[in-house]
């Protein structure tokens, strides 16, 4: 799998995620809104729990294939 290929399935997950906690409107592809007048403190409660729930489901997935193995 390409580089590309392999960012927009991330992506994906990512919007995928965002959406599912009600976060869609803290992704870049959501609000294309320049956040670098941001404190890092702000930027990371906005897209923490975004990453955190990207962990569970790759987490998820993975776990998925192991109980198949």
């Amino acid at each position: 799998m390409s580089s590309s290929e392999m960012r927009k399935k991330l992506n994906a997950l990512k919007m995928e995620a965002a959406e599912e906690i009600g976060r869609l409107q803290f992704t870049k592809e959501y609000n294309d809104h320049d956040k670098g007048d941001l404190p890092s403190r702000v930027n990371g409660s906005e897209g923490g729990p975004i990453g955190g729930q990207m962990v569970k489901k790759m987490i998820q997935a993975q776990e998925a294939v192991m109980a198949g193995q």
